[in-house]
């Protein structure tokens, strides 16, 4: 499509709620700044012409090298920002070129590039002012002092985000026109007469206004496998994807790796991903005798796509033979490498009771916790 979108970031905010001893967009978050971190969505929207960036003005020279390594072939303008969020707007809005415009606050910084897509495209369609929403989720209550009033009607309700959304010579007229300060684009442009849609939002595209919101999304999960040893004394054994020499190897349809297979539902369900059955039938053949590195391998990718990744494992192998400590470090190495992340084991008995304490098999319990991949965007 021919380019005829332009974003503009708004950047000068300084982060006092935040507790940052530098402007917001400054901050780091997960190896990037929150400018980086929104730049990822904003320079995959479709039809992208030009990105302006309103940031603090003793800082344009760090913004804009910044910019330039994070939107590639992408035209951009650094300018510096106002003393409010209007004004730093105002400054951006002088030199964008596209026909359509976009205004997005870089505190959003994780708003998935089909957020901008979703919004741009409206105003495309329609010509017409367009904001991103979600429901209300709470139950609303007018006040006035220390009594509530009334109980509001919610289902009428939306939570507005950004990117905002418009034909870029109806905002430079709506601003033109403006008499006083708003919260956002759309009303300042209902102000000025403008009908404004919607379109759904994301819950990702969440405003960073104080510490508490760079904390990122965990979660854990729990696994367990078991397997018999074999009959079949030539079959090797392999635990955490390793040969372990001269030990009896396990049953299985695969290679019986039950430390790999523990390691692989505590992973997939943390992530509410299913379990290793209803990912890995045994009635796939492609999986018979397969390594435990390929279902650990398709357990990452999954939760790649789900939008998450691997901060730590924890696995413990249950049984009287084979002997951990010998081969701990090695797999420990071997399942950290291969899973990106901490993985770390040890090693009990049952003090000699049940199958386990006959040495008739071995049990795993693996635990996994897991983090929301914030800079993985919708492209």
């Amino acid at each position: 499509m021919t380019p005829d979108l332009a974003v503009v970031l708004v950047a000068g905010g300084q982060g006092l709620r935040l507790g940052a001893d530098k402007p917001k967009a400054l901050v780091e978050f997960s190896g990037k700044t929150i400018l980086e971190h929104a730049l990822i969505g904003a320079s995959r929207a479709r039809g992208l012409s030009q990105i302006v960036v309103a940031a603090p003005a003793d800082h344009l020279e760090l913004v804009s090298r910044l910019v330039a390594a994070a939107v590639g072939d992408v035209e951009y303008v650094v300018v510096a920002g106002g003393a409010t969020r209007q004004q730093s707007i105002a400054n951006a809005l002088a030199v964008v070129t596209a026909p359509i415009v976009l205004v997005h606050d870089a505190a959003r910084a994780f708003t998935p590039a089909a957020v901008f897509d979703r919004v741009a495209d409206s105003v495309r369609k329609t010509g017409m002012g367009t904001v991103p929403v979600l429901e209300v989720v709470d139950t609303i209550k007018r006040v006035e002092g220390e009594q509530v009033l009334e109980t509001v009607d919610r289902s009428k309700l939306r939570r507005a985000q950004t990117p905002q959304g418009f034909m870029t010579d109806a905002l430079l007229a709506g601003y033109a026109a403006a008499t006083s300060d708003f919260t956002d684009d759309a009303a300042l442009m209902q102000a000025a007469g403008a009908s404004i849609r919607f379109v759904e939002g994301d819950v990702t595209a969440y405003k960073i206004t104080t510490a508490e919101d760079l904390e990122t999304e965990t979660r854990t999960g729990v696994g367990t496998d078991t397997h018999r040893f074999t009959e079949d004394t030539a079959k090797p054994l392999y635990l955490g994807t390793v040969l372990w020499e001269g030990e009896r190897g396990l049953d299985g349809h695969s290679d019986g790796d039950a430390l790999s297979h523990a390691i692989v539902d505590a992973l997939l369900s943390a992530a509410g991903l299913g379990d290793i059955g209803s990912n890995f039938g045994v009635d796939r053949p492609e999986f018979s005798g397969a390594n435990g590195s390929v279902f650990l391998n398709e357990a990452i990718r999954l939760l790649d796509t789900a939008g998450w990744q691997v901060g730590n494992v924890s696995a413990q192998i249950i049984g009287n033979r084979p002997k951990v400590g010998p081969h701990r470090r090695k797999v420990e190495s071997a399942l950290t490498t291969l899973i990106g992340a901490p993985t770390t084991l040890s090693a009990t008995t049952t003090d000699g009771l049940g199958f386990l304490g006959n040495s008739e098999g071995v049990a795993v319990v693996a635990t996994a916790l897991i983090k929301r991949r914030l800079d993985r965007l919708e492209s």
